[in-house]
């Protein structure tokens, strides 16, 4: 069963889960034409390979740290951390701790 996404003008709960962190999974909050908003959980040791998204994305470190590349640099981040990447740039990130990182994902009309 899919796991129901949030309705307009209804509140969602990004808080830290705490222990309940290492059992939670991934889910998507929000999608529409253009923005997707994603709550995604990194065990640690977790990599996620080298990929590019065509729309621009922000990513903000709820909990727990996370190394990001981008051509740029890479970056650890850790709770309270905001990076934004522009539309087509190559990332790629891993889970130093358990993480859980708030995706947002504006895509362009032409996708």
């Amino acid at each position: 069963m899919a796991t129901p996404r949030a309705a307009f003008g209804e509140l969602i709960d990004i808080r830290p889960l705490g222990p309940a962190l290492r059992d939670a999974k991934s889910v998507t909050l929000v999608r529409s034409e253009r923005l997707e908003v994603i709550r995604l959980m990194l065990p640690a040791g977790r990599h996620i390979p080298e990929h590019r998204v065509p729309g621009e994305i922000t990513v903000q470190c709820l909990e727990g740290r996370l190394k990001f590349s981008t051509q740029a640099a890479t970056h650890t981040m850790q709770a309270g951390d905001l990076l934004f990447v522009e539309p087509g740039h190559a990332h790629w990130l891993e889970a130093i701790d358990d993480t859980s990182v708030l995706v947002t994902i504006y895509l362009p009309h032409d996708r």
